[in-house]
């Protein structure tokens, strides 16, 4: 008997079925795409035990034909495909023509189907890739998909499933990324008969983002708009250029606060395809580079837009991962486009308010989104304020208010809208009507003005606190600036600028500065001395691993030049073979600029925060330092004027 022989059907489709269904959450979005693709407007996804015990899809879509039913389940077959130029432009979602086979080789499957132009729809049974029932059925126009007992017939794979609550979350990860990217189809996702989603048609993103994620985080993005590249055509084999290429990108990124220590929360989409692209996620993480920390990552819902033939979504099984033709230019244009959104509106962060209760039924979607999100933006305002302790009381200057002991309210008011019994101040609160005499706050009062860093240059410094942070007022809030990172960010563009320009300030010594280096430490010397040339450092080797420092960077001084060197040197140790030349170039500006700013703890006359705040507002990024630290925080309008019940 020969070495080599033919699988069975039974065995390539199991085999098939473990590149396409490798959780649950791969059968969810295997119907979820087939539903959209045939048009259906109204999904709903309920799943038990993670998706182990049953997951089943109703969709009002245009169902299939009779004989459509069975084909389905054969392997290699597809409605999305005719012939192998149509591989190399495909504008739907499902195409592959394994998966209805895939899932059923591993399931107990149930297909009710019908179409639109029959009276009747079709059933159709199996388990483990055989056919057990086919009838027809009475039904309304749509698909029902019914997947019980999944790897019921191959147990090593079910022990690798994880936890119920884990398979849950990428169920429900899966269900929210396509009810964002389809904001006018209605999404349900229901879990053990609970309902986790409820995404009703709206019309516009906006209200996408607030139904499944609610108000505060819209209120932490910006809106990208529609933004439009165009590249030339190719050039054909007559030597004639082909018609323009249009790239289109929109969707919205997240304020320079919030940092989130995982991918999670960043969303992409090519043609409306949930992908997962390297090409994309560098090309985010460098638009937001010097913006936020090193570690952290935005949120970001970003659609890309494309002609289908300029993307290949045929190179993994699962279809998440796609190669672009013009993978330099798009990576460039996304970048771009995020960071002149962000340099365009300067979002500022927003002190963190403390929030007003809201009934339960009408948090939208807590439980849901803290299974999705699984962690806050910001912490609230309580865990940073503690009551002043007995000596810190006795400290208190004369015109602040101290804590008086409980005794019975007076009211003067003849109008007083309620009478009041005698009791301490901690009772329930009662609400009085204000007298007239109060006044209205101005109507040309600005209370809805998008938050943004264009507002330093009309900002009236009011001093410092604890001389670290300069307190100023404008007609959208009063702000607080922290002069280290403020001064900080100033210096970084500066140095950035003579850098490229080649003139970067120097400062000579007058005794050379002798540094004995180590082995690592001499090795990473060598390699970027030039680069320690080019931002203000003139050095030498003096020695075996010993440099002699002649020259340093006028911005940070000579005081600080022992340390500089180390620790850029240290960058370069670390970050030099994972980062680009660029990176380690922003790094050692960021040092410099680090060590040169003002500190913290130093007072400032008024001349020099004017100063600051001025040259801040110049700034090509002032909302954050070169380390990701934000430089001001906003306290709005609108929330002091709610704070004494104003509005």
């Amino acid at each position: 008997m020969g070495r080599i022989q033919i699988l069975s059907d039974d065995l390539a489709n199991k085999i098939a079925a473990g590149e396409v269904v490798e959780r649950p959450a791969s059968v969810v979005k295997e119907l979820l795409e087939n539903s959209l693709d045939a048009g259906a407007t109204d999904l709903r996804v309920d799943v038990e035990a993670g998706g182990r015990r049953l997951i089943r899809l109703v969709d009002n879509g245009g169902g299939m034909l009779r004989d459509d039913a069975l084909l389905a389940f054969e392997r290699h077959s597809t409605s999305k495909i005719r012939a192998a130029g149509d591989l190399f432009s495909i504008a739907t979602l499902g195409f592959r023509g394994e998966a209805l086979p895939s899932i059923s080789s591993v399931s107990r499957l149930i297909l009710e189907t019908r179409a639109s132009e029959e009276s009747t729809g079709s059933m159709v049974e199996i388990a483990g890739s055989k056919i057990h029932k086919y009838e027809e059925i009475a039904r309304t126009p749509g698909t029902t998909i019914t997947v019980r007992d999944l790897f019921f017939n191959v147990p090593a794979r079910r022990k690798f499933l994880r936890s119920e609550q884990t398979e849950l979350a990428h169920i429900a990860s899966l269900v929210t990324h396509y009810s964002l990217a389809h904001p006018d189809k209605s999404f349900e996702l229901r879990h053990n008969s609970s309902q986790l989603l409820l995404a009703t048609p709206v019309e516009t993103l906006r209200e996408r983002l607030y139904q499944v994620f609610g108000s505060r985080t819209l209120e932490d993005l910006v809106e990208l708009g529609e933004i439009a590249k165009q590249v030339p055509g190719e050039i054909a084999e007559d030597g004639e250029e082909g018609a323009p290429v249009v790239f289109r990108l929109s969707g919205f990124i997240s304020r320079p606060q919030v940092q989130k220590s995982n991918r999670n929360s960043i969303f992409l989409f090519v043609n409306r395809r949930l992908i997962r692209d390297r090409l994309l996620l560098h090309a985010l993480q460098s638009a937001y580079h010097n913006v936020i920390p090193p570690h952290a990552f935005p949120f970001a819902l970003l659609f890309v837009g494309c002609p289908p033939e300029e993307v290949d979504v045929n190179v993994h099984p699962s279809k998440t991962e796609v190669r672009f033709k013009r993978g330099s230019f798009l990576h460039d244009f996304v970048r771009d486009a995020i960071l002149e959104t962000l340099t365009r509106q300067r979002p500022v962060s927003s002190v963190p308010a403390r929030e007003t209760p809201q009934p339960a039924a009408e948090l939208p979607y807590s439980e849901f989104t803290q299974r999705v999100e699984n962690e806050r933006f910001d912490p609230p305002v309580s865990d940073f304020l503690q009551p002043l302790t007995a000596v810190e009381q006795a400290q208190l200057p004369e015109f602040v208010l101290r804590p008086q002991p409980a005794a019975a309210p007076r009211f003067d008011f003849e109008d007083a809208a309620i009478a009041v019994e005698t009791a301490p101040i901690a009772a329930t609160p009662v609400k009085l009507r204000i007298p007239e005499t109060h006044g209205a706050f101005p109507e040309d009062a600005i209370l809805d003005a998008p938050p943004s860093m264009e507002a330093l240059g009309d900002l009236r410094p009011l001093g410092q606190l604890q001389e670290s942070f300069i307190v100023a007022a404008g007609r959208d809030g009063l702000w607080i600036i922290d002069q280290h990172v403020a001064h900080e960010r100033i210096l970084f563009e500066k140095v950035l600028r003579q850098r490229a320009a080649g003139k970067v300030e120097m400062q000579n010594l007058l005794m050379p500065l002798i540094l004995d280096l180590t082995p690592a430490q001499g090795i990473e010397y060598n390699r970027i001395r030039e680069e320690l040339q080019a931002v203000g450092f003139d050095t030498e080797p003096f020695g075996n691993r010993t440099i002699a420092v002649k020259s340093a960077p006028a911005a940070a001084g000579v005081a600080d030049a022992e340390k500089l060197i180390f620790e850029i040197l240290e960058i370069a140790e670390n970050e030099l073979r994972s980062v680009s030349l660029d990176d380690l170039r922003r790094a050692m500006c960021a040092s410099i600029a680090c060590r040169a700013a003002i500190k913290i703890n130093t007072r400032l006359d008024s001349a020099k925060i004017e100063w600051l705040l001025r040259e801040l507002a110049a700034t090509e990024y002032p909302m954050s330092c070169p380390h990701g630290r934000p430089v001001a925080l906003r306290y709005a309008t609108r929330d002091i004027l709610k704070g004494f019940h104003r509005i």
